[in-house]
């Protein structure tokens, strides 16, 4: 059987590998998308059933396509999906769905690299893997399935319904986990949400939404995180048009909240005395940037409304004042947990030197330290922005442009 040829082979027709075969295909570079699903596959399928995107419609997209409709909403995670299709096809990308890629080596003595799919082998110079960071749904080897509870991961909750009846217990109370709880708490459900460490900044403020904020505050700019901040997560929701997260107030309005998720013995769960300093450390990041935004507006003079009133935090509970440190989940009728605790990546099908010994990928803005393979769609790939829609764009530009940088080296002749 011919074995197929290919100059560059992008893994994963998501928001990064769609992204990329535009600038590809506008450099003249011959490509293909292999992708095992569908286009914007995970937007259709691990996500619960009410998700909006977490950024306004104008600023979450890539810049030659606009959503239709209102600007200032929060598109919901369908019509997310169908504005990579209709993008895909507006630039004419080569994407196979249905295909999947189980294994990449390098060729000997040559250049490029063996691939390895379901729907036969193809030959590339450059691969780009282009799967982003939810390939495995991390859930703590915590509670035993002996414990009779159902225990799913964030990635497959969908809709209240579609749990047993009884009180929930949410763990991570990032963008995935705080929107889970309020909607199953609005559902009538007892919830319980163990809180960590976490930003929370202000869904708008002055008339102007945080995305607007980040932008002229240059805080988009930034190219990694601080140090000891690697695993806090960000609190930020659009659903509902758009909506500051605050934990005292979700806790006035019936939630129990927890500080973070211990061990569990004979049916006992134990939480750390933790949740006080996890509440506190959100504040000081949501106040922190009222007061950039209040200078910045002062030194700029600019005619924003005044609002006093964002400064105000939700009231004291006593599930704050005086928090629960165990409980037992039987007694407390809780039927279900959700692990809201992120995903790590799965690239076991790629079997070339471009890893470090904790098996995370090695490179520079996506350019890998194997030549001839590079990652997309990763967090803080190369900055901030990396993780949101918009910013892909400019990720994969970058790593186009490298590709085209090369060839250029490699077709020189004196």
């Amino acid at each position: 059987m011919a074995v197929e040829k290919i100059h560059t082979l992008v893994v994963g027709a998501g928001q990064a590998g769609v992204a990329i075969s535009e600038h590809l295909g506008k450099n003249g570079v011959e490509h293909l998308v292999l992708e095992r699903g569908r286009i914007a596959e995970r937007w259709r399928s691990m996500r619960w059933d009410s998700l909006v995107a977490n950024g306004p419609a104008w600023h979450d997209r890539f810049p030659n396509l606009d959503f239709p409709g209102d600007p200032d909403a929060f598109v919901p995670k369908e019509q997310v999906a169908d504005y990579f299709e209709a993008y895909a096809r507006k630039n004419g990308a080569p994407i196979r769905c249905g295909i999947e890629v189980t294994g990449v080596e390098r060729l000997a003595r040559r250049p490029g690299f063996r691939v390895e799919t379901s729907g036969g082998v193809i030959e590339a110079r450059n691969v780009v893997a282009a799967t982003g960071p939810f390939q495995k749904p991390n859930i703590p080897p915590l509670v035993p399935a002996e414990a009779g509870l159902n225990q799913i991961h964030s990635s497959e909750y969908r809709n209240p319904a579609q749990l047993p009846e009884g009180s929930v217990l949410v763990v991570g109370a990032g963008s995935s986990g705080v929107q889970i709880a309020d909607e199953l708490m609005r559902a009538g459900r007892r919830v319980y949400l163990s809180v960590g460490p976490h930003d929370r900044p202000p869904r708008s403020y002055r008339g102007r939404d945080f995305v607007w904020w980040l932008g002229v505050l240059g805080k988009w700019d930034a190219q990694a995180q601080a140090p000891g901040a690697e695993h806090v997560t960000i609190a930020v929701s659009g659903a509902r048009g758009g909506e500051t997260i605050d934990f005292r107030r979700l806790a006035a309005q019936g939630t129990v909240l927890v500080g973070m998720t211990g061990a569990y013995t004979n049916g006992t769960l134990s939480f750390s005395d933790d949740l006080a300093r996890n509440l506190e450390r959100g504040d000081r990041n949501y106040l922190s940037l009222l007061d950039e935004a209040d200078a910045f507006v002062a030194d700029n003079g600019l005619n924003l409304p005044e609002e006093p009133e964002a400064r105000v935090l939700g009231p004291e509970v006593d599930c704050v004042a005086n928090p629960l440190r165990e409980l037992n989940l039987a007694d407390a009728g809780v039927s279900t947990i959700i692990w809201a605790t992120g995903f790590s990546s799965d690239y076991s099908w790629l079997k070339v030197n471009a890893f470090d010994e904790a098996g995370r990928p090695k490179h520079q803005r996506g350019v890998s330290s194997e030549k001839g393979i590079y990652f997309l769609g990763l967090p803080w790939l190369t900055g901030r922005g990396s993780s949101f829609i918009w910013g892909v764009w400019h990720d994969a530009k970058h790593v186009a442009d490298h590709i085209v940088i090369q060839d250029n080296y490699l077709s020189y002749s004196r």
